[in-house]
């Protein structure tokens, strides 16, 4: 027999940990779509607790359920739905102050609510409590303190779930303040209500509720809608046209804000010990990490460590991978040779698909060191700083500072960075940040820096390596500063409203999956993507108009190498096997190494083969200015296939896409000749 699941959604602030907890659920059985119609993420899950089954959702992070931002309206659509059973409200209690406000707005809902006190484990350590009987008393919803990072109180959370379904408000409400006694209200609502009004708004909210029931007796929770109206809410307003011209004089919003608030200060001074305390470290480090001065050098050292990291550390455990590789590499060689498999097959498997997908192997150590940097900067709650400091800058650009999340994400992947600027707010600044997003160097890249810095620039490698980073940033921020004032010179800047969360210690299980996924994603790629072109460069190489090939320079792909070889010359990369190198690189940027190493026919995955290889490029000429043209057109020029089907998904334009394609090309092609150029003149080729 089928049991009706108990539909549950999870909504809270940004950064309260709401998906953490989601996730400590759900875990696997996690499933991630859109709303229909809108590119904004919706995660649902499933699981049973005490053999009951349980459909929870992960409502989009918000602030408010007034609607400003599309996930606000898709939230609270999605609450004032027939679908939802009990909310939870997951609130950071290490900043109850900030996060009440939505638990207020989620209570008038009408909706079974339950207020879960996330981070109690940094509530205590930075020695605060909270009085936990006084709080759900003052709100008139049960309150239950957990911790997602610790995994604690989740079965007494998910037990107050199955007990609370159909019950709104039913924990007594108790108000022990002066206003009580003062009130000469026709109705004893502080009895019955957790936000209590003024007198005023409290008997505009009763008549305009009256005239509500009177034209739409069957309306679910009048008092809600009746607030809306003193709000002007457009939508409420459209959908129960009814006349309160004579009630509703002007807007009450700003009122019913402020009311909110001093309830909000009047809980907190009743229900929080030890607040001054814990404000005082965040507060203390902000006063350095977000200094108008010193905040901007701070994040460039922070990321220059990231990559001496990658770079230093990377490159040691990089050996032992070689080590490995190379074994089976000779162990599976010499099994086909005593299988006495054909020459043909033996070069497939290990000229093509070995050699390409090795070379791509021997970086992983550097890509996994990258990803654990940033996403222990980002659960330690740096990121957002990094979006204030970087606002002045931004602005300049014609762009708000919360555009720089997008662009920072940049340097782990294109394609999540491009969908993360689905939280701008304004449709210009989308665009605009998706324009400058690919700009940034992502980790796909890196494989290509290490390779050709390693080569040609010793112990300058690190240095020639992050330059990349740091030009990526610099021409994002010309195309937009450009971009802005030529199309958008008479347009007004957005401001910054973005949360500053509490520093908090990362949290170990969060970085795992973090950094698990993107490995693993890495890995795929290589086990897909780059196999399956690994294979057809070595068809294209080894086959040619005649059939198959011994000389690879009657093959089909000296072919089409050498049909852009005098487009690529002035940017000093004239040799035709470049040319195919960088055609590979649409289909997946690492892809550049694995096709250089089967084209050149070079093991790379050692450091001999690295310098066989070095020494093969010099004597074709190629030299330290081509190798940096090189990075410099890698870093800027067309962007992998699956990040220009991600534009196209996001911009729903392929006069857009294509555009940026063809920019993105240019500007690849005129700096790499500017840099070989300069460099040829003051260094040499």
């Amino acid at each position: 027999m089928n049991q009706q699941a108990i539909n549950v959604a999870f909504a809270g602030n940004p950064n309260c940990g709401k998906t953490t907890l989601f996730n400590a659920y759900t875990g696997a059985r996690l499933k991630v779509s859109n709303w229909p119609g809108v590119t904004v993420e919706k995660k649902e899950g499933a699981f049973r607790f005490h053999d009951k089954p349980y459909k929870l959702v992960d409502l989009p992070g918000l602030y408010s359920l007034t609607c400003y931002s599309t996930e606000e309206i898709l939230s609270r659509q999605y609450l004032l739905g027939d679908e939802v059973d009990v909310v939870v409200d997951v609130a950071d209690a290490s900043n109850l102050e900030r996060n009440l406000y939505l638990t207020l707005q989620l209570i008038e809902l009408g909706k079974p609510v339950i207020l879960a006190l996330n981070m109690m484990d940094i509530v205590e350590e930075r020695g605060m409590e909270i009085d936990m009987h006084r709080l759900p008393e003052m709100l008139g919803i049960p309150v239950v303190p957990v911790s997602a990072r610790k995994r604690t109180g989740l079965e007494v959370l998910m037990h107050t779930v199955a007990h609370h379904q159909g019950k709104a408000n039913s924990v007594p409400v108790e108000h022990h303040h002066d206003l009580v006694c003062q009130s000469v209200h026709r109705h004893d609502h502080h009895h019955e209500f957790a936000m209590v009004y003024s007198d005023e708004i409290e008997d505009k909210i009763d008549d305009i509720e009256e005239r509500l029931l009177k034209k739409y007796p069957d309306i679910v929770n009048p008092r809600w809608h009746a607030i809306k109206m003193l709000e002007k809410d457009v939508d409420i307003m459209k959908k129960y046209p009814v006349y309160v011209g004579d009630i509703v004089d002007k807007n009450y919003e700003h009122e019913i804000i402020n009311q909110k608030y001093d309830f909000i200060e009047e809980i907190i001074d009743e229900v929080v010990m030890n607040k001054a305390s814990k404000e005082a470290c965040t507060d203390k480090a902000d006063e350095l990490m977000t200094h108008p001065v010193w905040g901007m050098p701070i994040f460039f050292g922070i990321m220059a460590v990231v990559f001496l990291l990658t770079f230093v550390v990377g490159n040691w455990i990089a050996g032992g991978f070689e080590v490995v590789i190379g074994i089976v590499t000779d162990f599976i060689q010499k099994s086909m040779i005593g299988l006495h498999l054909s020459d043909g097959i033996i070069s497939l498997v290990c000229d093509g698909i070995i050699t390409g997908v090795g070379g791509i192997l021997t970086f992983l150590p550097n890509i996994f060191i990258l990803f654990l940097a940033l996403a222990f900067l980002e659960d330690s709650g740096y990121m957002a700083r990094v979006a204030y400091v970087m606002d002045g800058l931004m602005g300049k650009m014609g762009l708000s500072g919360r555009a720089f999340i997008p662009m920072l994400l940049g340097f782990g992947c294109t394609v999540p960075a491009i969908m993360s600027a689905r939280t701008l707010e304004d449709t210009r600044d989308r665009l605009r940040t998706i324009m400058v997003t690919p700009f940034m160097s992502c980790s796909a890249r890196l494989p290509i820096y290490v390779l050709f810095s390693k080569m040609f620039f010793g112990k300058y490698a690190m240095i020639a390596a992050f330059s990349m980073y740091v030009i990526g940033l610099l021409v994002a921020i010309g195309v937009a500063l450009i971009y802005s004032k030529v199309v958008c010179r008479n347009e007004e800047k957005n401001c910054l409203l973005i949360e500053l969360p509490e520093y908090k210690a990362p949290n170990a299980r969060t970085i795992i999956i973090y950094v698990w996924e993107k490995v693993a994603d890495y890995l795929t790629k290589a086990g897909t993507t780059i196999l399956a072109g690994s294979v057809i460069l070595w068809l294209i190489m080894n086959f040619g108009p005649k059939g198959m090939v011994t000389d690879i320079s009657q093959s089909f792909a000296a072919g089409i190498g050498c049909l852009l070889v005098p487009i690529l010359a002035p940017a000093g990369l004239g040799l035709w096997q470049m040319g195919v190198a960088l055609i590979s690189g649409i289909a997946a940027k690492e892809m550049v190494v694995s096709s250089c190493s089967v084209l050149f026919g070079m093991n790379i995955n050692s450091n001999e083969g690295i310098l066989a290889f070095q020494k093969t490029l010099e004597g074709m000429g190629f030299g330290i200015v081509n190798a940096y043209a090189l990075m410099v057109f890698c870093l800027l020029y067309i962007p992998c296939m699956a990040t220009i089907a991600t534009i196209h998904k996001e911009t729903e334009s392929w006069k857009w896409t294509i555009g940026m394609v063809l920019l993105q090309l240019l500007i690849a092609w005129g700096i790499a000749v500017i840099v070989f150029q300069a460099g040829s003149i003051f260094i040499g080729g």
